[in-house]
């Protein structure tokens, strides 16, 4: 009876041992398996965190080249409205030209028929010094449309040219 009981004792003792080793292989297992995980977290999270620094620089880039475009683009427009200044002024000087002109067309005569040819011609002189006066206002303001079309043109395409550096 005592060697039944024996047996069972080694019997025991043996699954206890292969117990043991079974647990400890196991967590061994885990450990190294922790290690891989935490080295692979440590590794995502250095990369994530160079992609952030990157994509901050890249922004940071964009944006100072967004602000020299749009910086560009308001010197190029208070260039062209002080051209168009200039030109205005030309303009009215050559609308008061067309005006003092108009008003001296025609010359006071006895000779009635020279008198209404004169009238005519004044009248005339008038009529085309307000075309010129209406034609010129036009032409300013599409001039105007133009330079502002030109450098939002302008802006643009050199906004995205430095975009897609």
């Amino acid at each position: 009876m005592k060697s039944w009981g024996v047996r069972v004792a080694v019997l025991l003792a043996v699954v206890g041992s292969y117990w043991l080793v079974y647990q400890h292989g196991r967590s061994v297992e885990r450990a190294e398996a922790t290690a891989v995980s935490a080295q692979r977290d440590s590794g995502d999270r250095l990369a994530e965190m160079l992609g952030e620094r990157s994509a901050r620089q890249e922004e940071q880039r964009r944006t100072a080249a967004h602000e020299e475009v749009r910086a560009n683009a308001q010197v190029q427009r208070t260039i062209a409205k002080g051209a168009a200044a200039g030109a205005d002024a030309v303009g009215q000087r050559l609308r008061d030209e067309a005006d003092k002109f108009a008003a001296t067309v025609g010359c006071p005569s006895a000779d009635t028929g020279a008198a209404a040819r004169g009238e005519a011609a004044r009248r005339a002189a008038m009529v085309l010094s307000d075309l010129l006066a209406r034609a010129d206002a036009r032409a300013g303001e599409l001039a105007a449309a133009y330079d502002r079309a030109r450098v939002a043109g302008q802006a643009c395409e050199s906004s995205y040219d430095r975009l897609v550096e």
